[in-house]
């Protein structure tokens, strides 16, 4: 999915929230704005978002000289999440439909997104995404390729988000790798999210060897490369990946809320929508 000028403000956005979520004074937020709009004068639109997200992020880091500027922000996002999860787990295991509730938890957590808007109220999300219909409903593909794949590969989104993927983890009843961040960047998983998160609990726990926003193959370690070219179905979270991934020809359920203006437009669903949806080649019996 390549860039539109409405991504810009939020480009310009997220490096002033970063910088002062790193305590900058106004002069240097100023000078960190001056130089992401210099970076944005000369930056090839046909680039996805995240790939100039990587760019605007490594800028302020850089310039601010700090390694995580979310940090703390993941944390209590992380424990809010934990809070919850006793009520989680008692509305999956009266739910009728597992997988369907499982997924609906799994999306409702994704409306913590530093990337698009800082705040955000979990369980009001939760109430609404388990009654909400689906925009894109192609839950009963992930159920036929689940039941025809021996092990999943699973795409993190954003920490906090971390804890409820754990329960449709949980649910899917096969080995799950779990890929996140090999760095910090927004509000993404890292391997010391997920852990903070018990994931490792669930799932074998891998970096895709990047740093980047979404997952940009060509930047990820080989390890990774390999672990997605071999995958036999593919679950990813967020918009993120899907403004990565929406091309790629392998196996991958996209699961998110449309947040963004332009990633419902290029759903083709109203802003709020919840979406499961089949992309790449996903060869399942009785699919077409």
């Amino acid at each position: 999915m390549r860039t539109f000028l409405d991504c810009y403000p939020c480009f310009v956005r997220q490096a002033l929230e970063a910088a002062r979520h790193l305590g900058a004074d106004e002069i240097k937020q100023k000078v960190v704005l001056d130089q992401v709009l210099e970076l944005l004068k000369h930056i090839d639109m046909s680039a996805t978002p995240p790939q100039i997200g990587d760019r605007v992020h490594r800028l302020v880091r850089r310039e601010l000289r700090a390694d995580d500027p979310y940090r703390e922000y993941k944390q209590n996002a992380t424990r809010e999440a934990l809070e919850l999860l006793p009520r989680l787990r008692t509305i999956l295991e009266q739910a009728e439909d597992h997988l369907e509730t499982a997924v609906r938890l799994s999306i409702a957590g994704n409306v913590i997104d530093a990337g698009v808007k800082p705040s955000y109220q979990l369980w009001p999300t939760v109430q609404r995404v388990l009654t909400q219909d689906f925009a894109v409903q192609d839950l009963d593909l992930l159920r036929r390729g689940l039941e025809q794949a021996s092990s999943v590969l699973f795409l993190a989104d954003n920490a906090g988000e971390t804890v409820f993927d754990g329960l449709l983890i949980e649910t899917l009843k096969r080995p799950v790798v779990y890929a996140l961040k090999a760095g910090p960047i927004l509000n993404d998983a890292t391997a010391e999210d997920a852990r903070m998160a018990g994931l490792h609990e669930v799932a074998e726990l891998i970096d895709t060897g990047s740093d980047a926003p979404g997952t940009i193959l060509e930047q990820c370690s080989n390890r990774f490369r390999d672990a997605f070219a071999q995958a036999p179905l593919v679950i990813a979270k967020g918009q993120a990946n899907y403004e990565t991934l929406s091309e790629a020809d392998r196996p991958v359920f996209f699961l998110l809320q449309a947040k963004c203006p332009v990633i419902a437009r290029d759903l083709d669903v109203p802003v709020g929508s919840i979406v499961i949806r089949r992309g790449g080649s996903v060869e399942v019996e009785g699919a077409y």
